[in-house]
């Protein structure tokens, strides 16, 4: 399938994408999704070592990567780190927000100073590193946004507080980027992933009755594999997404379903 200029609407040749988080989990796979699409990637997160193995492996399967090494939850550096992405291709027609942190503390052991950082990595830095690419995206008249928000933007689980309440504004936060920048060609969408693989989740997959609880409560029987990402990243990146803004889908296997 084409659009009306002949371009496949699920290519993403000639694009350039920025994925934060993009050393392991959920933002690994997906950088390796936009690249076996076409997209040429900028990978950003704190670890030297594993983005470049990242970038290599992208590399070695015929794609082009670069890498940039930051902390994401000092907001004050987001310009720099936006400025640092853009070197390397000088411009970003993709932009996934996967970096986060889920601390898992009780509620009475919730301090300010894990509230402030699970609150500026989950929900502040999409929104301040995202602005950044805005000027040329809409330059360009095309650009895409990819949030990450979570089962716990509309459900609460113990030990959750911080994390549900950055999620729950994730989904807030999409919508009110739709609002601002989507007249100007740029969509901006997020994917609530249910329960996947990750270290972010292996509280969950390290012991089998939490990892069978999980399965159980989805529609089709099992907790998500990373490949099942690889659909709505591509076509939230494409596109096929020219007339999709302000949502937020679940990928769930149902869980929410019920």
């Amino acid at each position: 399938m084409t659009t009306p200029s002949g371009q496949s609407l699920f290519s993403l040749a000639d694009q350039v994408a920025v994925v934060t988080g993009a050393s392991s989990g959920i933002g690994r796979a997906m950088a390796g999704f936009l690249a076996a699409a076409g997209a040429a990637l900028v990978l950003v997160a704190r670890r030297e070592a594993a983005l470049e193995r990242v970038a290599e492996q992208i590399e070695t399967e015929g794609g082009r990567a670069h890498w940039v090494s930051a902390d994401l939850a000092d907001k004050d550096n987001l310009p720099d780190v936006a400025a640092r992405c853009l070197e390397a291709f000088d411009q970003a027609d993709v932009v996934v927000n996967a970096a986060g942190v889920n601390l898992r503390q009780p509620v009475d052991e919730v301090t300010p100073e894990s509230w402030e950082l699970t609150l500026d990595l989950n929900l502040a830095a999409p929104f301040f590193f995202s602005r950044e690419f805005v000027p040329g995206m809409r330059a360009r008249g095309y650009g895409r946004i990819i949030n990450i928000a979570s089962l716990q933007s509309s459900r609460a689980f113990p030990n959750g507080l911080a994390y549900g309440a950055s999620k729950g504004g994730v989904c807030q936060l999409t919508r009110a980027m739709a609002e601002a920048w989507s007249r100007y060609g740029i969509m901006c969408n997020a994917i609530a992933p249910g329960f996947f693989p990750t270290e972010l989740t292996a509280a969950v997959f390290e012991n089998p009755d939490t990892e069978r609880w999980a399965a159980e409560r989805t529609v089709v029987g099992r907790n998500g594999r990373l490949e099942d990402l690889a659909g709505i990243t591509v076509f939230f990146a494409s596109p096929a997404c020219n007339y999709i803004t302000g949502q937020t889908l679940h990928i769930d296997g149902g869980f929410t379903a019920r």
